[in-house]
């Protein structure tokens, strides 16, 4: 039944990168204009976490959402039809001798990704370290596995584009502890700003004015391994066009404070949504499920609070 559908993609996949935008820019009209989607959710996201910017100033970063939106649904298709060396240009990434360096101490590392950019394409960072010296190595990425068949298996195919593994929420520790007793290293990426299951809300910080729960079980699992970790810090240059720097979190998550690992990701993962706003996942109801602030937390002592706990 999806067959028809699935010829129709790696068609458009096919297509220069002109007749994508194209297609593109016409779904922007219908998306933004015509049916309005999620634009609620969109507009009520930006008006809580930007108070001080004008309406004005708001709607301009909705249309660039929302243009950006429907690039990144054209740009994700293009995995099916993609070049390494043209991935390469598209999507430069600095610093990516962490992963190296992580392999050559004998550690796995844990790389915190968010819904910003194209998170889809940084699977390409396979591509930029040496991946022949470390050829037993696994890279790979936590996903949830979707509930339609068919487009579980087309996903699964594009981000494991680049020989990366993907392997399930629910098994991942399991999976982890396999490999490294097996002796092969693993570099995991961890989409991190997703809201946690409601028995998994016990880190609350002060990010974008709001009381915000954040997952720990990435950090959790790093510190059981003895991980080191990263955080993906992606910028948008021009249409098509990203870059990605792995910005250091801790070089041993074991001896680190308990809770500060995930703290320094959601204050640079802050950080980059304040300096271009337009390019985080607005659509994502993030506090569709509202938490409150711990007695005795502060965004000056949250470091120390959750220390402390």
């Amino acid at each position: 039944m999806y067959a028809p559908l699935g010829w129709g993609l790696h068609l458009l996949a096919m297509m220069p990168w002109w007749v994508l935008y194209l297609h593109a820019d016409l779904l922007y009209f219908v998306a933004y204009h015509l049916i309005g989607y999620r634009k609620k959710v969109v507009r009520q996201n930006l008006a809580e976490c930007f108070p001080e910017k004008s309406e004005e100033e708001r709607l301009s970063i909705e249309k660039e959402f929302y243009h950006h939106f429907t690039d990144y649904v054209a740009e994700t298709l293009k995995l099916l039809h993609i070049s390494d060396d043209e991935m390469r240009k598209r999507m430069v990434f600095h610093n990516a001798e962490l992963i190296d360096e992580a392999f050559d101490n004998g550690q796995s590392i844990i790389l915190y990704a968010a819904h910003y950019g194209n998170w889809e394409w940084v699977t390409s960072v396979t591509l930029w370290f040496n991946s022949f010296v470390h050829r037993d190595s696994v890279q790979g990425q936590v996903y949830q596995p979707l509930e339609n068949e068919w487009f579980d298996r087309f996903f699964l195919r594009l981000r494991q584009r680049f020989n990366t593994v993907c392997i399930s929420k629910t098994k991942i520790l399991r999976e982890m502890i396999t490999r490294e007793r097996e002796g092969k290293h693993l570099g995991i990426g961890f989409i991190a700003d997703q809201h946690p299951l409601t028995n998994d809300e016990g880190h609350v910080l002060d990010f974008l004015h709001h009381p915000t729960a954040f997952l720990t079980g990435a950090e959790a699992i790093g510190r059981k391994l003895n991980c080191c970790a990263a955080f993906f810090d992606v910028s948008k240059v021009k249409r098509g066009h990203y870059q990605c720097t792995l910005v250091p979190l801790s070089k041993n998550m074991a001896h680190e404070p308990i809770g500060s690992i995930t703290t320094r990701y959601a204050r640079l993962l802050e950080q980059r949504i304040e300096s271009a706003p337009a390019y985080w996942l607005w659509t994502h109801k993030r506090w569709k499920r509202p938490v409150v602030f711990p007695e005795g937390y502060s965004r000056e002592n949250e470091l120390e609070f959750y220390n402390k706990k």
